[in-house]
Parts: C-alpha cells; structure tokens; sequence
C-alpha cells in the first residue's frame, strides 16, 4: 500500500461535478450509436490535438491538422509542424499505454517531444518553473527527486480507490507540479488524463477536453496557482471537472447549423484567430457596419458560433471576436 497521498479536499462541487459528468456521458454514449458519430469523432479528435497543442503556442489551425492528417502539405513553423505530427501519433497509440506503467509514460514523452527535445523520454536533469506568460507560477522540485515522486505518484494511481474522474484530475495536478521533464509537461499532464479517463470509458479517447481547456488557459493557470497556494489540488480538480463536464456538453451539441445564412458561413470561413469588427469587416470586404452587424455578426453571436473576448464590456473599443468551439466544428465541416 501506497504511503503517498496527493493533498486533496472533496469538496461539494466536486462530487456534483461528478454526478453532472456521468449523466452527460451517459446521453453521450447514446447519441455515439448514431449515424454521425464517426465524423463528429474525428473532428473531437482533431480539436483535442489543436487546443492541448495551441496551449503550448502552437499556431496550427484544425484545418492545417486535417490536412496533415490527410497526408496533405501545409505551409507553417517545422516546429509547429512536428508537434502535429507527435501528437497525432500519440493520441493514436494512447490504446498501446497503461498508465500506471512508467516504461510507457517515458515512451509517451519520447513520442510526444521526438526532434523536439534532445532528451525526449527521460527526466530532466535541472531546475524548472511552470510559466504563465513571462510569469513563473511555481518552481519544481529538485531533479535528483523526480524520478522517486513520478514513481509514487504511479503506485498512488493504481492503488487509489477514488474514481477516476477525480483521480485523473489529481493526477494531472501532482504531474504538473512535479514537472519532471525539460519540456512537453503540459502536454504530457492532458494527454495522460485523457489515458486514465479513456481506460476508465473508452469515449474520452474522442472528447475535446483540451480544446476547452485551450479556450479557458487562464483559468487552468489559476487553478494551478490556487492548488499551490492552498497546498490542496481541490481547486484544480474542481476545474477539470468543469471542463470535462463543459466539454461533453458540446460534445453533445448539434454540430451542424443547416439554417445557418451564407453570410454567417462566410464570416465564419474568414475568421481566425481574434479580430476586431473592423478587421473581420475589411476581410469581408464590407463597407456598410450596420449592415455588417444586422446581417453577419449579431447571427453568429447569437447562435453562439463566435464570441466576443470581452464579454463583460460589448462596446469595447478593445472588443474582438473569435469562433467558439461550436463554429470551429461547423466551419470544418462545410
């Protein structure tokens, strides 16, 4: 029996959470026997590989990872390009790892950061800090101690008796403040939750769980920062949970709009990234803004393809706009 237990708290939230979680994935698993759920499988996968890539900075599109897919060229960074495919490829093979094996969790990492990372597939030798931007918001532990924590954390994973829609959030939280390699934590922490979750419920393999979290990276840094501060992984856990939750929400969505105008279909195909009305205007060619906001932008708002970044202040001169994961899943496929 394991001596290491992760600080955690069960709060409320968190058992709600998790009683929200199995009813959505319950209605999940019934709508998978549907004639669409091949297509919408592939275009989850797609969006887990975009926003758990985009969080590390990433500048692929889910266009450009289609078409990587598809074997097509792309132009964009090679380094951009490699993750892609690492990615691609681990995500893939996620069927071949146990993860309680630590031989497999190296393995992953090696395949996860190849021609990345001169010593992908093994742990770091110095010290290193989890970044929020420019800002350090926890230094790990010293590397001499790596190994003997990943270990623990491992034996604590297989002896656990929590369920592992909770023991998937500790897990990431601990491997995460552990930081054990050079590089790829983050990605690595994501891609072995979505490994328990998947040997829990092989559905995980195709919910978009990162690409929430890539739409809500703030509030993933935070909750990081507040488990460290609180010496209690609850907060993270609490996160997780919501996005996993939120995730098979959307997963649950209707992903195509057939009533959908040629207007929002054009906006929607021109718009990536974050832009202001005038820039989405001037892509559109359009001179005239009422009709531009009567015609193109208050539709989409309002069938909730795009977003504002500032939706607490409308009439921002800072304001832009940016497709929701919704509109990401509609344009791809039209």
């Amino acid at each position: 029996m394991s001596s290491y237990q992760p600080p955690l708290t069960i709060s409320s939230r968190i058992l709600h959470l998790v009683t929200d979680v199995g009813a959505r994935l319950a209605h999940l698993k019934m709508q998978a026997e549907q004639e669409h759920a091949l297509r919408l499988r592939r275009i989850n996968q797609i969006r887990t590989i975009q926003g758990s890539l985009a969080i590390e900075g990433n500048t692929l599109s889910e266009e450009q990872i289609t078409a990587i897919i598809e074997g097509k060229r792309i132009i964009a960074p090679p380094r951009d390009i490699q993750e892609a495919l690492n990615a691609i490829r681990c995500y893939g093979n996620l069927s071949n790892w146990h993860p309680v094996l630590e031989e497999d969790l190296l393995a992953a990492h090696r395949g996860l950061m190849e021609g990345l990372l001169p010593d992908a597939g093994h742990y770091r030798h110095g010290g290193v800090g989890v970044m929020n931007g420019n800002v350090v918001i926890h230094m790990a532990p010293p590397a001499e101690r790596v190994s003997l924590l990943i270990r623990q954390l491992l034996v604590w994973l297989k002896e656990t008796d929590l369920p592992p829609l909770i023991s998937s959030c500790v897990f990431h939280y601990e491997f995460e403040f552990i930081h054990p390699f050079a590089d790829g934590n983050g990605r690595m922490g994501r891609l072995w939750q979505t490994l328990i979750l998947s040997r829990w419920d092989p559905l995980f393999v195709n919910v978009p769980v990162e690409s929430l979290v890539h739409d809500n990276q703030s509030g993933y840094y935070q909750a990081l920062n507040n488990s460290n501060q609180q010496s209690d992984c609850a907060p993270f856990v609490e996160f997780m949970l919501d996005m996993i939750l939120r995730a098979l929400e959307q997963s649950l969505t209707p992903q195509v709009t057939p009533q959908v105008t040629p207007q929002v279909g054009e906006l929607l195909a021109i718009l990536e990234g974050d832009l202001s009305r005038e820039e989405i205007q001037h892509a559109l060619q359009l001179q005239d803004r009422k009709s531009f906001r009567e015609r193109y932008l208050r539709p989409a708002l309002n069938a909730q393809l795009i977003e504002m970044t500032l939706p607490e202040k409308p009439n921002s001169r800072l304001q832009k706009y940016r497709l929701t994961a919704q509109g990401k899943a509609l344009r791809q496929q039209q």
